[in-house]
């Protein structure tokens, strides 16, 4: 009786490490403080849910994450999160998880694929990031003529395409703001800095800049400093609106030195997780595209209480 006991016993806990989810994450790699953040999220969420989270980091090469996405499979795991370092070219391998029953769900970008492919899709909302800049941009400066200079994020990206669309959506009807100045620092901090010189030089030395819009906050940090090298004072002479929310704009933002960032959260995995949970229990099928809140920051949402909890996220 007493090893029928134990037998039982046994069989009861290897059936519950056995219904601990496995969730494999294809994650494009570590090409900004963003994007270590939102690995670290994701790593957090999975094990505060009890979730087995099976990371690869492609190093932005597409062909790394079709291999791991293909590893996956062959493993048999629960789900697959990706986050694609490209739009195209998945319809082989989101087919073949299709295949055997295995959700995928994108994470913070999309793919130019049929959407019966993955289970769903949780991003933010990129031209609307942009349309919050622009709309704190204009209740800023009311009626008072203002020449924005725009840094923009790299030619041809997504980001890029629909923040500038965004802001300029934002600012529409207000004939008073007039973007002078537009041009790529390709998400980089040193790039921003240099563009801006630029600009200011262009600009009667910034005297004819009423404010700047940047695609990224690392772009702004870089700008920002331009800024002061010219011995004007950002935040002041200078509005300073970008997106992302990283703690380095909240820095920027307690010295008062940049005014508003529009943030893009990097916890794409916990609406991901709620979604996959209720499709495992009971089959549910969650919207396309689940949408992230584009929150605003300004130096009146303690931006050094914001600095101090975001540093250790790994940005």
């Amino acid at each position: 009786m007493t090893k029928i006991l134990l037998a039982s016993a046994s069989a009861l806990v290897l059936g519950t490490a056995a219904s601990a989810q496995v969730v494999g994450f294809s994650q494009i790699g570590s090409e900004s403080g963003w994007r270590a953040a939102e690995t670290t999220v994701t790593q957090q969420e999975a094990e505060a849910r009890g979730i087995d989270l099976q990371f690869s980091d492609a190093q932005q090469k597409q062909e790394n994450q079709i291999a791991a996405v293909r590893s996956f499979v062959a493993q048999g795991v629960d789900a697959i999160l990706l986050a694609p370092v490209v739009a195209t070219g998945w319809d082989a391998v989101l087919e073949e998880a299709k295949e055997a029953e295995i959700p995928v769900v994108l994470l913070d970008r999309m793919v130019d694929s049929d959407p019966s492919l993955y289970l769903t899709a949780v991003g933010s909302d990129l031209v609307h990031e942009g349309e919050v800049a622009g709309q704190w941009l204009a209740e800023q400066v009311g009626e008072e003529p203002c020449r924005v200079v725009e840094l923009q994020g790299t030619t041809g990206s997504s980001p890029a395409i629909d923040r500038a669309q965004g802001f300029r959506n934002g600012i529409e009807g207000h004939a008073n703001i007039e973007i002078v100045q537009s041009q790529t620092g390709d998400f980089t901090r040193a790039q921003g800095k240099t563009v801006m010189e630029a600009f200011l030089q262009a600009e009667n030395g910034g005297a004819d800049i009423c404010a700047l819009y940047a695609h990224n906050d690392d772009m702004a940090v870089g700008a920002i400093q331009a800024i002061k090298e010219a011995g004007l004072k950002p935040g002041e002479d200078i509005l300073v609106v970008s997106i992302d929310a990283v703690p380095d704009i909240f820095q920027a933002m307690a010295a008062g030195e940049a005014n508003a960032t529009v943030e893009l959260t990097p916890n794409m995995a916990g609406p991901a997780f709620d979604a996959l949970q209720a499709y495992w229990d009971n089959g549910t099928e969650p919207e396309k595209f689940i949408q992230t809140e584009s929150k605003l920051y300004t130096q009146a949402d303690d931006p050094q209480g914001e600095y101090d909890r975001r540093k250790g996220l790994g940005y």
